[in-house]
């Protein structure tokens, strides 16, 4: 029974461990971008999106981040669920082949000289709709798992009151405000609403995506206040 016990511990830590890393790497990945391109030694100027960082210095952390988190939400096998908008191993399945999408095919580039530094060296229009539709899906399904798929099953003491920060409660608001970054992201790419407001709202919905996936990993722990509050459960 112990051994049980023991295994069923660790299969939830693991699961833990690997939503705190989706979260950390959702965090990082504008950080980093914008970060090292105010060192010169990286020769990259702050782009107008994440997605122009592809033709940049910096292009590997940019692919390789969003694989790697591809990579993680494909392994991540979550509960099935009847409802396909509630199927937590369905849509991170599909998240994670959209975030691979999105590393490996590029936006059009600005230059006709650039195109041979894309998977498919040809700068072909369609190819980059292509990439901004696997990126609409991607943000579409994280906004989906915060709101849907992260907000069932907590176990809720009746004599623990609901708190404002509770977990459900941040799951939603992040996931309300992916969507509605989501709109503003092509309305800025059209009016230029302020100067780099295409990176700033990316970087943003980053921020609530990863934001969601470390509550879930329960990055900041669930031991005293911090368990009552969040996840209304005494540890």
């Amino acid at each position: 029974m112990k051994i049980i016990l023991n295994k069923n511990k660790n299969y939830i830590f693991t699961y833990r461990r690997l939503r705190r890393a989706i979260g950390y790497l959702g965090l990082a990945l504008p950080v980093l971008l914008i970060g090292l391109s105010f060192i010169p030694f990286f020769k990259t100027a702050v782009q107008p999106s994440i997605s122009d960082y592809y033709y940049t210095n910096l292009r590997d952390i940019f692919t390789g981040t969003l694989a790697a988190v591809g990579l993680f939400m494909i392994s991540y096998k979550g509960h099935d669920n009847p409802s396909i908008l509630k199927n937590d191993q369905l849509l991170t399945n599909i998240a994670g082949i959209m975030a691979v999408g999105v590393a490996l095919i590029p936006v059009t580039p600005g230059g006709a000289s650039r195109y041979v530094l894309t998977l498919i060296p040809y700068q072909i229009s369609w190819l980059g709709w292509l990439h901004y539709g696997f990126a609409a899906l991607l943000f579409g399904i994280f906004a989906l798992l915060a709101i849907n798929v992260f907000t069932i099953g907590q176990n809720e003491a009746e004599d623990i009151p609901t708190s404002r920060l509770n977990e459900n409660n941040i799951y939603r608001f992040c996931g309300s405000a992916i969507l509605v970054l989501i709109i503003l992201i092509p309305i800025s790419e059209n009016f230029r609403l302020f100067r780099y407001s295409t990176l700033i709202l990316e970087a943003l919905a980053l921020f609530f995506f990863g934001t969601a996936w470390l509550i879930k990993g329960r990055a900041l722990g669930d031991e005293g206040k911090i368990g009552e509050k969040l996840y209304r459960e005494r540890n």
